[in-house]
């Protein structure tokens, strides 16, 4: 593989890290285990296999980019690139930890780790159960390197192969980077004011929407550079039940979950749900899910206000189902939760220089960040141990302390919560009110 210079929002993920902020996201995948070694056996397998997976091999390194408009000096420092990493090694990749009692609190302390910028930035760290029976494989990818459809993708590079259908080979695209022939400009320059009129248009929309902020102080915190994470498995036929008595989506009913488990949450911590109806970005991909996976991200979003200071878990399901409905008429590439596209109208030097106010930023667009990640129904194995749960965890933006990610897999749904560890002592709580607030649902759908 050849170097490929960053998209603008992968640049962006980029440059938001600090030393006490890491960037990246996460899963926590558990396995039953066929035996006691089976956690080593894993842990071999996955660095034998890493070196064939021509994604995990990529390093990002910083680089001279061309600026976008070929009216401009020709070159500025502040871009960077993937390349494949000539000394790669997977041993710097994979560990196997000692045998533990609790995943959730090695994943936490893991996921406060920032990856090594100089090599590949992933990782997977093999824990084995301390009751021989299971092991669990936590996976990071830098957000730069991967969004979460592509990052199972890499991740499914290490599984166990499965027959899967082949992907449809995507159009050649043009080398990045390289000026325009001259006979381009008149319809470059067009192409770019069209741009400048669409990002003014996000703009406007992000200003719109920040013009009301409430703020949350609970989801809100100082970096402290720690993590926990938590999981919480759901039965999917429940969610099915409660999607089909009032309509909507299965995804309205998820984030209708997280809208009363944060209710609930906030009641029980002290901090009172009144008035209170945060902001959640929710990314969608615009990635084609049968189509041959470019790297980097390829992503959007919706934003909406989630009904927490609504007591009604039905007319809660209703105000997410209307504001969904509201965000996908207007299309992903319109409205305050696209602000993600004017990523690529800033230059590369920017987002170097502006990477730290960019990510601090983050705090005034959206109070917490609920994201799906899509799983093959097909059961995954490695080293023939079949996965039984897996937990995403999403990248934690800076001044957030808590981020939510969802995925089904199998017959159930799987929440996996991250926040920041010194903000949030007590995530457990907050899982056990995803739980309760399913149960919630299920009696006010009966009533």
């Amino acid at each position: 593989m050849t170097a490929d210079l960053l998209a603008p929002l992968d640049l962006a993920f980029w440059n938001i890290e600090s030393a006490d902020h890491p960037m990246h996201l996460g899963a926590l995948g558990i396995f039953s285990a066929h035996s006691p070694a089976a956690g080593a056996h894993a842990a071999d397998l996955l660095a034998a296999r890493a070196a064939g997976v021509p994604g995990l091999r990529m390093r990002i390194r910083d680089v001279w980019q061309p600026l976008p408009s070929a009216l401009r000096r020709p070159l500025a420092f502040g871009g960077a690139a993937r390349e494949p990493d000539p000394d790669f090694d997977a041993l710097n990749h994979v560990r196997l930890h000692a045998p533990t009692a609790d995943f959730h609190t090695v994943a936490g302390r893991l996921m406060g780790r920032p990856l090594r910028r100089g090599r590949p930035p992933w990782e997977a760290h093999v824990l084995p159960g301390e009751d021989g029976v299971s092991f669990a494989v936590l996976f990071k990818f830098h957000h730069a390197l991967a969004d979460g459809l592509r990052a199972l993708t890499l991740a499914a590079g290490v599984m166990d192969p499965i027959d899967m259908p082949a992907p449809r080979p995507r159009p050649a695209e043009p080398p990045r980077g390289l000026l325009p022939d001259v006979r381009e400009l008149p319809g470059r320059l067009r192409g770019a004011l069209s741009d400048v009129g669409r990002a003014l248009d996000i703009g406007a929309s992000v200003a719109r929407s920040s013009l009301d902020v409430r703020s949350t102080p609970a989801l809100t915190c100082e970096p402290s550079g720690t993590r926990r994470t938590a999981g919480v498995l759901l039965d999917l036929d429940d969610v099915h039940r409660v999607r089909k008595t009032v309509g909507g989506t299965v995804n309205d009913v998820l984030i209708a979950v997280v809208a009363g488990a944060l209710r609930r949450w906030l009641d029980e911590r002290g901090d009172g749900s009144e008035d209170v109806a945060p902001r959640a970005l929710i990314p969608v991909s615009k990635r084609r899910p049968r189509t041959a996976y470019p790297q980097g991200n390829r992503l959007s979003g919706y934003l909406i206000r989630l009904p927490v200071d609504d007591p009604d878990p039905l007319a809660r399901l209703a105000s997410v189902r209307t504001a969904m409905d509201r965000n996908k008429d207007a299309g992903p590439n319109r409205g305050a939760g696209a602000v993600a596209l004017l990523a690529d109208h800033v230059p590369a030097l920017a987002h170097r220089l502006g990477g730290p106010l960019v990510g601090q930023a983050a705090r005034l667009w959206f109070d917490i960040l609920v994201t799906s990640v899509p799983l093959p129904s097909l059961g995954l194995r490695l080293g023939g141990n079949p996965l039984t749960a897996v937990f995403p965890f999403a990248p934690l933006a800076p001044g957030h302390s808590v981020a939510v990610a969802v995925s089904t897999y199998r017959g159930s749904v799987h929440y996996g919560l991250v926040a920041d560890g010194r903000a949030v002592p007590d995530l457990g709580r907050l899982a056990a009110a995803v739980s309760a607030e399913v149960r919630t649902l299920i009696t006010a759908c009966r009533s």
